[in-house]
């Protein structure tokens, strides 16, 4: 007996169900390896900030010490002139200066102290981020040997069935490959094609394997007898039988033709 349009339509829907099924083994192997990049790039943003805060940190904190120093020096050079004084006036004038520079200095310092603190903190930080960093650098090293090993595993078996389904679809009806492909197209994440399967077959009752719908007998009829393509109602996936099925439905003197 001849092959029938929805035979041709299976046997192309089980190549493209191994090939999907060897991509998403490369596919897993392609997230990973993506979300262990993306991690190293998340963490390595995070340390150029700190390294930019640090810098800044570094910056305010050598001020405030070469303020602190600046004045330091101004005291030290009022004392002297405190000591060379001539009056109590003059020499009140100068103590009351070196006693404003002298708050002035403590201010400085007390404001270096602070840069310096939030400073070794930062390195802390900076040095768990660089701790990171490192085994995260180290996941994505395996994860790339990984994709390139699964890579290299499935390459020459995707090369066969790619050749396969080519060839399945040559020779499918062109209409009939048209539903499959715009089922595909409407429903990229789901299966295109989806056996019929037996509830009780005395009382004719038959399911659609995708949604589990009961299946109308003009369906199984259609399906059965003519081998045309024929939708769920419910889901509108494309129907065929199992061969099993259809052999213990058929007439014995059809099965042997």
């Amino acid at each position: 007996m001849s092959e029938t349009a929805t035979e041709r339509l299976r046997q192309v829907f089980e190549v493209d169900k191994q090939l999907r099924g060897l991509r998403s083994r490369l596919n897993q192997a392609e997230r990973f390896l993506g979300a262990q990049s993306q991690q190293l790039a998340s963490l390595t943003q995070k340390k150029e900030a700190a390294d930019r805060q640090l810098r800044q940190l570094q910056a305010k904190a050598g001020e405030h010490e070469g303020e602190a120093a600046r004045l330091e020096e101004k005291v030290n050079t009022l004392r002297e002139q405190m000591n060379l004084a001539k009056t109590a006036r003059e020499y009140k004038a100068f103590l009351t200066e070196v006693n404003t520079f002298k708050a002035d200095k403590d201010k400085a310092e007390s404001s270096a102290l602070e840069y310096l603190q939030q400073i070794d903190e930062l390195k802390g930080e900076l040095a768990a981020l660089e701790e990171a960093i490192a085994e995260r650098s180290k996941m994505c090293h395996v994860a790339e040997g990984e994709r390139t090993e699964r890579e290299g595993e499935i390459a020459g078996r995707l090369k066969e069935l790619e050749a396969d389904r080519d060839r399945l679809r040559g020779l499918a009806p062109a209409d009939a490959l048209r539903d499959y492909d715009k089922r595909i197209a409407r429903h990229p994440d789901e299966d295109p094609m989806a056996p019929i399967e037996e509830q009780d077959r005395r009382r004719h009752e038959y399911t659609c394997g995708s949604c589990m719908m009961e299946l109308p007998v003009e369906a199984m009829s259609a399906v059965l007898s003519k081998g045309t393509v024929n939708f769920c109602p419910s889901c509108g996936v494309i129907l065929f039988l199992p061969k099993e099925l259809a052999d213990a439905l058929r007439p014995a003197n059809s099965r042997s033709s």
